[in-house]
């Protein structure tokens, strides 16, 4: 049948990927640092507390007295692209879209801040995507990383009339290649080394404990990345450790604490100590400056003599192959 002349031009049948990282300020300043944790501290996914307790705390106090302190932590790994995670992640897009060809669109957004979930998932429909992977890179699951980015595509979708299909690449921790690719890209790390480490640290991000007790997967699934990891590096005169790290707060979180572990590693001996962080997709604040700035005075200070802050998988080849072969297999049947 030929199509009325009438009919408006709509674009349709295409793939899209959409690659999602936590978030990030616009600038290392107090006010977009603050704009940027009114938006990440409400949502009732990362803080559990009842809204009416929490946002009094939060608007009366963290939001008058952090800002400024973590813009001075932004401003010491600030790039010339602006913030590592955007930068990163944008590198990571593009360089899938590369490996994935013109079969496919690939973008990127921040779960928190710029660019945002709802409007790239909008661009990619309107680019003629009917068909969309969200992709969050979080190798393991919690509540209050995957499942936010999926609430967030959940209400980008409620404002559409003619939504686009869509599926949810799952927790990647266990995944051959993932294992593969953090083995492959920590080994050539660890050799490069100008001396070589007694102890490495497996560093995850902490979450407060009763997560795990209400269900949630994450401690679990961190532990068990560091069990595949250490297996697949097999180096047996390398003692390997998991620690949790980013407390916040007073109530109990994950251990054992990373900063902790720095300090004690240096106290008891340890003088040559290597760090990791295999459950961030990308170098970012946490990996930058509180593992590589901050973790090396504490571990400094306490003794040690040797520190060094292994770099996230990033945009460099083992990672890369790792994404996809994960993008890939799930978008298996729109291919």
């Amino acid at each position: 049948m030929t199509r009325p002349s009438d009919h408006p031009s709509v674009r349709t049948g295409s793939i899209g990927v959409l690659l999602v990282n936590l978030g990030t300020p616009d600038a290392p300043t107090p006010k977009a640092v603050r704009r940027y944790l009114a938006e990440f501290l409400s949502d009732r996914r990362v803080v559990e507390t009842p809204p009416i307790i929490w946002q009094v705390i939060l608007r009366g106090i963290i939001l008058n007295v952090r800002p400024k302190k973590s813009a001075h932590a932004y401003a010491q790994v600030w790039t010339d692209k602006g913030s590592p995670l955007a930068a990163i992640t944008a590198q990571q897009a593009e360089g899938l879209q590369v490996r994935m060809g013109d079969g496919v669109r690939v973008a990127y957004a921040m779960r928190y801040g710029q660019p945002a979930i709802a409007a790239q998932l909008q661009a990619l429909k309107d680019a003629g995507c009917d068909r969309i992977l969200l992709a969050p890179l979080y190798p393991q699951y919690s509540a209050a990383t995957t499942a936010t980015v999926v609430d967030a595509a959940g209400d980008a979708l409620k404002a559409m009339r003619w939504q686009p299909a869509l599926r949810t690449l799952p927790p990647y921790h266990d995944d051959p290649a993932h294992i593969t690719a953090l083995s492959a890209d920590i080994g050539a790390q660890v050799d490069a080394l100008d001396f070589v480490p007694e102890v490495l640290l497996l560093s995850f991000h902490g979450m407060p404990e009763r997560t795990l007790h209400l269900g949630d997967p994450y401690h679990c699934q961190c532990r068990k990345t560091a069990r595949l990891l250490e297996e697949a590096l097999g180096r047996p005169g390398l003692r390997i450790e998991t620690t949790f790290q980013s407390r916040f707060g007073r109530a109990k979180w994950l251990e054992p604490a990373t900063d902790a572990v720095i300090v004690q590693e240096a106290g008891q001996g340890t003088t040559r100590l290597a760090i990791v962080a295999p459950g961030f997709s990308a170098d970012c604040l946490e990996t930058l400056e509180e593992l590589a700035i901050r973790g090396k005075e504490q571990f400094l200070t306490a003794g040690g003599e040797h520190f060094a802050a292994l770099a996230c998988l990033n945009a460099r080849e083992p990672g890369m192959a790792m994404l996809e072969a994960l993008v890939r297999r799930e978008l298996a049947g729109w291919l």
